[in-house]
């Protein structure tokens, strides 16, 4: 994983995440209730993300979502995959209360657990076969490259990483936009899923005609 750090910058660090993960809490409490109503004209591949996935219907992996949401790829994974282990990890808890009713009348739901992702926390270190971040690592700043490192370490061998999130935009103005909205988009994603996982499939897809890029990307762990 990545190197340790000295004390001060620990501090600092912790420090921010605890800041974004505040401000992730603070602006999903407005948004958890219109989300589904609202993201679905712009959270573009998230279908082909759980497509690309290569497991079989019969198969029963674990698979951890990173930023579940309100459960929307959740419940197309438990679909495509009945008899997976889903869990769906996410720091807002208005969102995770909207994921519950999604999964209310199922005969299975998946383990929904209020917390961030951190590379402290070693309850999954080596016990997933997939793990998902779908339009919340380009959210997760600064410490999203160590998020990353850590489902490295999360994975199986030859476990799967699935990324689908906002890629880039030509136009300074829209991303301006998006910051003031959380989102980092410097086509800053691709080039670390390309150094630490072997790729399986990437695409570079256009939104809103081309006023920005998603990317869907999936890979295996060596």
């Amino acid at each position: 994983m990545t190197r340790k750090e000295p004390e001060y910058l620990q501090k600092r660090l912790s420090g921010q995440v605890d800041q974004q993960n505040d401000a992730m809490r603070n602006y999903y409490s407005m948004h958890a209730m219109i989300y589904d109503l609202t993201r679905w004209s712009f959270l573009f591949g998230r279908r082909e993300l759980v497509k690309r996935l290569p497991f079989e219907k019969n198969d029963a992996p674990v698979i951890l979502e990173v930023g579940c949401g309100t459960g929307y790829n959740l419940s197309l994974l438990q679909k495509k995959l009945p008899s997976a282990q889903l869990i769906g990890l996410d720091v807002s808890k208005d969102m995770l209360e909207q994921a519950q009713k999604r999964f209310k009348n199922k005969s299975r739901a998946p383990q929904l657990i209020n917390k961030a992702y951190s590379r402290d926390d070693d309850a999954f270190k080596g016990k997933v076969d997939a793990i998902l971040f779908s339009y919340s690592l380009t959210m997760i700043n600064p410490q999203w490259n160590d998020l990353l490192h850590k489902a490295l370490d999360d994975l199986k061998p030859g476990g799967i990483i699935g990324v689908v999130d906002f890629h880039n935009s030509p136009f300074q103005w829209f991303k301006t936009h998006m910051a003031n909205n959380h989102v980092k988009m410097e086509g800053h994603l691709l080039p670390i899923l390309e150094s630490l996982f072997e790729p399986l499939h990437h695409r570079v897809g256009k939104g809103y005609f081309g006023i920005w890029q998603y990317l869907v990307f999936s890979g295996r762990k060596a």
